[in-house]
């Protein structure tokens, strides 16, 4: 990858947690994963509090990603609305209900990866 691509990669992730917290989604996190993780960059940990509030996030997401000129390698979750998973391949997006956030603990698997800060996100 060069390093405009990552650039790249890092100014989409940022800016799905910004998307993220003017849709009112809490516990905002975004991973820095080089070096650490052989299949992406960076991971976009949030919380939804709903079903709906989750798919319209994921929706305006994938929005931009398109407006930004990047291809989605895969969905799922959207029907459950319980974790919805955006995969763009450099930047993987994870939306989840309070439940499955608790118990699938992203943060604490990846707790050695660097925490990106945004002034929207920051608590």
């Amino acid at each position: 990858m060069t390093t405009n691509e990552n650039a790249d990669a890092r100014k989409f992730a940022l800016a799905a947690a910004k998307l993220a917290a003017s849709r009112h989604c809490t516990d905002i996190v975004v991973l820095d994963l080089r070096g650490k993780s052989p299949a992406t960059d960076y991971f976009v940990i949030l919380t939804g509090t709903s079903d709906r509030q989750m798919r319209s996030t994921c929706d305006e997401i994938s929005a931009t990603a398109r407006e930004l000129g990047l291809q989605r390698f895969g969905r799922a979750g959207y029907d459950q609305g319980r974790w919805i998973l955006l995969d763009y391949v450099d930047v993987v997006i994870h939306i989840f209900d309070t439940e499955y956030r608790e118990y699938y603990d992203l943060e604490l698997l990846w707790g050695d990866a660097e925490r990106l800060a945004t002034e929207d996100t920051e608590k």
